[in-house]
């Protein structure tokens, strides 16, 4: 492609530094009267000289295009697959052995609780009654006392209407406290434990030997434990072949 030159700018170049024309189609020598160097390259093959009439650079090539990732990797050898599957299941079973020593600790844990918390529960209770004992004796004492001076106003014809509700108020603060009264009544076999005689009563009939003769007072136990605090006391009939005996006074209370 061939450059067309300005004619003003060839007579500015013709005029040198020592007024010595310059060739057609040259360059103005440079301060030190040397003639320039010639015209550089371009700076690469893609260089293009600037102008309008510079030639278009050919478009880029597109580079190779790499295959997917999740195109299949060539097929390894199965001893190579075989080691990772093998160090899986170990670790799995690792897993599985730390998870049943987990749940095993965890069930000995809520054993251990449940067992400190009946216990504490036991000794709470424990302490509550053993705060409660001598309260239960003495409102039992009071109740004995109540009783027989009822049966006493009784026997002389007098209103015991009044004891006996003061008596019966007491046996259901007991029954509160989680102690019962219990009765018998005359005819009872004696039963150890459940009775106590305080008198012996003489009869010549032996079919009565050792049955109750009379309740002085009732009994009491435990509502929870079954145990028998106080038993019931009473005259007890004891069979006699002598002559007389049927008369006979009771003796001196006694505890069978």
């Amino acid at each position: 492609m061939l450059f067309v030159k300005d004619p003003k700018q060839s007579g500015r170049a013709a005029k040198g530094s020592g007024g010595s024309p310059a060739e057609p189609g040259g360059q103005p020598p440079g301060p030190d009267g040397q003639p320039p160097a010639p015209d550089a390259p371009p700076a690469g093959p893609d260089a293009s000289p600037a102008g309008p009439d510079a030639a278009e650079s050919p478009p880029p090539e597109p580079a190779a295009e790499s295959p997917p990732p999740s195109a299949a990797a060539p097929d390894r050898p199965e001893r190579e697959v075989a080691l990772p599957l093998g160090d899986l299941a170990s670790r799995l079973g690792k897993v599985e052995e730390q998870l049943a020593e987990f749940h095993r600790r965890a069930a000995h844990r809520e054993a251990v609780i449940d067992r400190l918390h009946e216990e504490n529960q036991r000794l709470s209770e424990g302490l509550g009654r053993a705060f409660l004992e001598p309260v239960i004796a003495d409102l039992i004492r009071l109740y004995d006392q109540l009783y027989r001076e009822v049966r006493r106003l009784e026997a002389s014809g007098q209103d015991a209407q009044l004891l006996g509700s003061f008596a019966d108020e007491v046996v259901q603060i007991l029954d509160r406290c989680g102690v019962e009264a219990f009765m018998a009544e005359p005819g009872d076999p004696l039963e150890r434990g459940r009775h106590r005689a305080l008198a012996v009563v003489a009869c010549d009939d032996e079919s009565r030997h050792n049955t109750l003769a009379e309740v002085v007072t009732a009994g009491f136990v435990d509502r929870e434990t079954g145990r028998i605090r106080r038993s019931v006391q009473a005259r007890v009939f004891q069979y006699s072949a002598g002559p007389g005996a049927a008369g006979q006074a009771p003796s001196t209370a006694r505890s069978l």
